[in-house]
């Protein structure tokens, strides 16, 4: 009959239906994250505490008065390191002004020093080619060009070097990074050794670096940042000039190894560089000269065709 509830085959009535499986049942975990954020976390916690909406600042009159007093420290502390800034900053301009002042007192006295070595040695040459007349045949002129002790003037080059316009003193890399230097785009010691070296195998008869004069003698070396000519700080750009035949020099010059090393340099680091003949260029004598000379070994008359009776020494002479 229609009105009858039917039977299963076991003789058990139907049940209600089972709901549907969620599919995220198997995440639970997650579920219960998302539906309950941290905040109702930290919102239990408080109200565990005790302390919904009250102030964290202290209660008792003696903790109040701790706070003040901390705080009044703290203000004093800063004041007091305000003012003895306030108070310190006059005495070191001071002492800056002092150190500058010392420094162009003696930058001052080596200039004059050095024009009253330049006035001496005028006078010495005056007396020396009045005393020798021609016996020396001209040589002694030829010798003192070439040891750098008379200044010269002529037709000749003129090559300068700078700094790449990005260089600075920040740690960089690159395969320059050596010997204190850490900017790629700088100029180094070895940078001018290669150049005064290339320009005297090109030919140039004298050269002089921001108008220090080399000798055969002259050293360029580091020294941290700074760039050492016979022991004297040069700063960039470097001008060196360069006497000989002003076009067939820098010619020979920029087809040198040394002059290609100086292209590299400024097609891979930016280094500036320009090189122009000159119809004449001047450089100075050189400010010190070390003479070596030789001379008979005391208790000897006799020398034998090797020269065995001689030595090498230093001497003004």
């Amino acid at each position: 009959m229609s009105g009858m509830p039917q039977q299963h085959q076991d003789g058990s009535t139907p049940g209600p239906k089972a709901p549907p499986r969620r599919p995220d049942a198997s995440m639970s975990l997650l579920t219960n994250v998302m539906d309950h954020s941290l905040d109702d976390g930290y919102a239990e916690a408080a109200e565990r505490r005790g302390v919904v909406g009250s102030s964290r600042l202290p209660t008792t009159l003696r903790a109040k008065l701790g706070l003040a007093v901390g705080l009044v420290l703290a203000a004093l502390v800063v004041t007091l390191g305000a003012a003895q800034a306030n108070v310190a900053a006059p005495t070191l301009a001071l002492e800056r002004q002092k150190l500058i002042e010392r420094i162009q007192s003696g930058t001052g006295d080596a200039d004059g020093l050095q024009k009253t070595v330049d006035r001496l040695r005028d006078e010495v040459d005056a007396k020396q080619r009045a005393a020798l007349g021609d016996q020396g045949g001209g040589s002694t002129a030829l010798v003192a060009l070439e040891a750098g002790a008379t200044p010269v003037k002529g037709p000749g080059i003129k090559l300068v070097v700078d700094d790449a316009k990005e260089a600075s003193t920040g740690n960089g890399g690159g395969p320059r990074e050596s010997n204190g230097f850490s900017d790629t785009g700088r100029v180094r010691d070895r940078d001018m050794q290669r150049v005064v070296n290339g320009l005297w195998a090109s030919g140039a008869e004298a050269i002089s670096v921001n108008g220090q004069r080399l000798t055969a003698l002259s050293a360029i070396r580091a020294a941290g940042d700074a760039i050492l000519v016979d022991n004297k700080p040069l700063a960039p750009p470097y001008t060196v000039l360069a006497i000989g035949d002003g076009q067939r020099l820098s010619t020979a010059f920029q087809e040198s190894a040394d002059g290609q090393y100086l292209h590299v340099l400024q097609e891979s680091y930016g280094i500036r560089t320009s090189i122009a003949a000159e119809d004449e260029v001047r450089l100075p004598a050189a400010p010190s000269l070390t003479v070596r000379y030789a001379k008979p070994v005391p208790g000897n008359t006799k020398a034998d065709a090797s020269g065995s009776a001689a030595e090498t020494g230093k001497g003004t002479k």
